[in-house]
């Protein structure tokens, strides 16, 4: 049996033919044991009542693949924060913490979504811990739905600018965040996305060998994931949707 890893996948109304690959990559999952999707799986969420046919779609597909026996697990990113119990329970998932720590073969895994390590960032840190405030979601959730895409609508337009503004040293992680993610987890090894930056980075820290693993994102025409097998370790792969 097989453990996936996947994220970044910005699935959104506009790109059907992403959502159609993402559907084709859930069905060809047939020895999958697990799913882990890492943040930034939808490229907005404004609550679980908002309901679109892309969503709907979506909570199918995973439904199907949580039916032949899959465990999907799904950790909240920058962009889908505030997906909740309800999507979960109808897509077939679990919801799981930023930091997660998991066992694979006889390897511990910290898990993150990733833009909790670009500390150099100082602006984003301070938007997502706004965001990212139990208050301040509930509050938001208060709104009526139009209101909150008009928020989404806006925020979207000032992450791009801020993007644009912003040099790709800062916006990438910092080497000390990683390593304290690491000691803080116990672990020598991290999964994430985020950066948009798929790569597998070896270093030494404390006398110690230590990994990061980093996930890609999806397009209307490739996908990324990271597979695990007791027999080949981890791989990461880039993949055509078409």
């Amino acid at each position: 049996m097989a453990v996936y890893f996947i994220s970044d996948l910005h699935l959104s109304p506009e790109l059907s033919s992403l959502t159609a690959g993402f559907v084709r990559y859930l069905d060809s999952l047939e020895d999958a044991d697990s799913l882990y999707i890492l943040g930034d799986f939808f490229e907005a969420w404004i609550g679980d009542d908002a309901v679109t046919p892309l969503s709907s779609e979506v909570e199918q597909a995973l439904k199907r693949l949580s039916e032949r026996q899959c465990s999907i697990y799904l950790m909240h990113g920058n962009r889908d924060f505030l997906i909740g119990s309800d999507f979960c329970q109808r897509a077939g998932c679990q919801l799981i913490n930023e930091g997660s720590v998991i066992e694979l073969g006889d390897q511990a895994v910290v898990l993150l979504h990733g833009d909790s390590l670009c500390t150099d960032d100082t602006a984003y840190q301070q938007v997502r811990q706004m965001l990212r405030n139990p208050a301040w979601q509930q509050q938001f959730l208060a709104k009526t739905i139009a209101e909150r895409i008009e928020f989404a609508r806006q925020a979207r337009q000032q992450s791009q600018q801020h993007g644009q503004m912003t040099s790709d040293e800062i916006m990438d992680v910092n080497p000390d965040a990683v390593n304290q993610a690491l000691d803080s987890a116990g672990v020598e090894l991290m999964i994430h996305g985020h950066t948009h930056r798929p790569a597998c980075h070896q270093w030494q820290a404390d006398q110690q060998s230590r990994q990061r693993w980093v996930l890609g994102d999806w397009s209307e025409t490739k996908g990324w994931d990271i597979r695990w097998t007791a027999a080949n370790g981890l791989e990461l792969r880039e993949f055509s949707l078409s």
